[in-house]
């Protein structure tokens, strides 16, 4: 499996917008009205009441991500759209893993676990699951080693972001 992706291709865009219904239906039907992939999505309240922020990691080339950016900010409910640079931002995903783990191979999972400063969330005589964060090349290296053991079941959160600096997306007459 690959759990990995592609620098390139992916954009993380954090999206300021009303929290109010159908606003992620109409953020998202966008993106698949143009026939763009979402890699990830993950949508949450903000500090400040009334607004959420949707992190959307999609796969696609710099000049479509225009486009697609200057049809969001045309949507009633978005309030601000900000593309996150790598560098500029520290981006992470949660990742909960349930892994085979008979007598013979737990020690060897459990080093991998602490190697990679994971956890163990609970035990089975025959498996273990484990939660896990960081970045997405992190979990892809993490999944990767354990893939050998068995990889009863994998859930991933979406990645969330936030730009590096003492700058917020809120700054400056977001809500003025």
């Amino acid at each position: 499996m690959d759990f990995s992706r592609d620098p390139e291709k992916n954009h993380t865009l954090s999206v300021l917008v009303e929290n109010k219904p159908g606003v992620l239906t109409r953020v998202s039907a966008l993106f698949a009205r143009r026939g763009y992939n979402i890699a990830s999505l993950a949508v949450g309240p903000t500090e400040h009441e009334g607004i959420s922020r949707i992190t959307v990691v999609v796969e696609v080339d710099q000049m479509p991500l225009e486009q697609i950016t200057k049809q969001l900010n045309k949507l009633v409910n978005v309030l601000k759209i900000v593309q996150l640079e790598p560098r500029q931002s520290v981006e992470r995903e949660l990742v909960l893993v349930k892994v085979k783990a008979n007598n013979q191979t737990r020690t060897s999972v459990l080093e991998i676990v602490q190697m990679f400063r994971a956890k163990v969330v609970d035990a089975a005589s025959d498996s273990v699951s484990i939660e896990a964060t960081g970045s997405a090349d992190k979990l892809a290296a993490l999944l990767s080693m354990l893939e050998q053991f068995g990889v009863k079941e994998i859930v991933k959160s979406g990645a969330v972001a936030i730009g590096r600096g003492p700058r917020s997306i809120t700054d400056r007459a977001l809500l003025g």
